[in-house]
């Protein structure tokens, strides 16, 4: 069986990550996102696989080539212009050449047991002649904001784009396989509201013409399509996982035996790394640093003297000076943090941090939640960064600025508090004003 995965989305409710990368290409325990699901497919037996490519496409193809180097044969197809998802996998039908196929989205991680069960239904329905397809679900708390499956025995009956009314909470999880037939009901689809060629209203066609549509349950979900879901995805797929000691760790340093240090990287004296931890190549961290649990920090990053660190993501060749502290955060490549930077991630009410995305004001459904900073942002020393702030790329934040909004890429903000000078007569204390 075939594989097409669709990577071609320019990813706007990430940004500003994704003003300089391709959302398939962000780190989930240090490795690409896009890793994650071409690893999973290679260890279901997927060995071909068509990639659907749009923004980004040069960074992706750089990455992985034709597929050799990750034990797959890679197929890339160039979606044009970003017309949905029914649109891009209509590239992929000389591909797919009469074959049932598996489809997913570049950013959608889910666990193997899930789609091992899948395929394993595929087994048990593929052989129906009048096969159509099957649907991987979930169970979500907000199916307003989820395409939404009816069952009609166990096949489907509907899709259902952002339901007003709850009527299920049974969600259309973006995991397929799917009949041939989808590319004649995908010629047959019509624009959305949205202005886009839906693939849920491709299959809702091919229900309609009488094809049998299965569901398939997922374990695991992680749909990356918000800053804050790489968070997610980082501490579930960092679970589990085997401490490796690649680098050189000093005497005085602790780390616990979940925590992995990358070939080239030096752990000094008096650091103290709680696991799961990821450390890539060449990294030097401490003395004297707390690394916290979920922290995956990319290769090339400077973490200096008595840095505080948790549950966030590192990118490459990013510097964080000492004393600063950065919680539940993403920092992107080539930033560097002056000394005692501190991102705050807890709002003072203890209440729901939110997030603006697309112009709107989100709940993060998180309590606890810092910044998203993207690439070759700096920040003087001193400086504080309140939760859920979003800083663009090529920023830069002056020395004991605080930060309470979003600041828009290439912009410089500076703090210039009012200074009153008096005249000092010396240890007596005696001055301007003095009794």
């Amino acid at each position: 069986m075939k594989a097409v995965v669709l990577a071609a989305g320019l990813g706007t409710r990430m940004r500003p990550l994704t003003f300089t990368k391709p959302k398939f290409l962000l780190p989930v325990a240090g490795k690409p996102a896009m890793d994650h699901v071409i690893s999973l497919l290679k260890d279901m037996g997927i060995n071909e696989v068509g990639m659907v490519v749009g923004y980004g496409k040069e960074q992706i193809m750089e990455r992985y080539g034709d597929g050799s180097n990750f034990g797959i044969k890679l197929t890339y197809l160039h979606q044009q212009e970003l017309l949905g998802t029914a649109n891009a996998l209509a590239l992929a039908e000389d591909f797919i050449a009469g074959e049932h196929f598996v489809v997913m989205n570049g950013d959608t991680l889910v666990d193997r047991e899930s789609l091992g069960l899948l395929l394993k239904r595929h087994e048990e329905v593929g052989s129906n002649p009048a096969f159509g397809g099957i649907v991987s679900t979930i169970e979500v708390e907000e199916p307003e904001q989820f395409g939404i499956i009816f069952l009609d025995g166990d096949r489907v009956s509907e899709i259902v784009e952002k339901p007003k009314e709850v009527k299920s909470r049974l969600a259309n999880a973006g995991v397929y396989i799917l009949d041939s037939a989808i590319f004649d009901a995908i010629r047959k689809t019509k624009k959305s509201e949205r202005g886009e060629y839906e693939l849920t209203a491709s299959i809702q066609i091919l229900i309609g013409w009488g094809k049998d549509t299965y569901v398939s349950p997922l374990n695991l979900w992680a749909d990356i399509g918000r800053p804050w879901d790489l968070l997610v995805a980082n501490e579930y797929f960092m679970k589990g996982q085997r401490g490796e000691i690649l680098g050189r760790v000093e005497v005085g340093a602790y780390i616990e035996d979940t925590v992995r240090v990358g070939e080239g990287s030096r752990i000094r004296s008096g650091s103290y790394i709680e696991g799961p931890t990821y450390i890539g190549r060449n990294c030097d961290i401490g003395p004297n640093c707390f690394i916290r649990p979920c922290t995956s920090i990319g290769d090339n990053v400077r973490i200096g003297n008595g840095v505080e660190i948790k549950n966030s993501i590192i990118m490459d060749n990013t510097h964080i000076a000492h004393l600063s502290y950065v919680g539940d955060s993403v920092i992107g490549s080539n930033c560097n943090l002056g000394a005692g930077t501190t991102v705050a991630n807890l709002r003072l009410d203890e209440g729901e941090i939110k997030m603006e995305i697309s112009g709107s004001m989100i709940g993060t459904g998180r309590r606890k939640l810092g910044t998203i900073i993207a690439d070759n942002v700096k920040t003087g020393v001193n400086c504080m960064i309140n939760p859920g702030v979003k800083i663009g790329p090529n920023a830069a934040i002056g020395p004991g600025a605080v930060v309470y909004e979003d600041v828009p890429p290439n912009m410089l903000v500076l703090a210039k508090p009012q200074m009153e000078k008096r005249k000092w007569l010396g240890e007596r204390g005696e001055g301007e004003g003095s009794e």
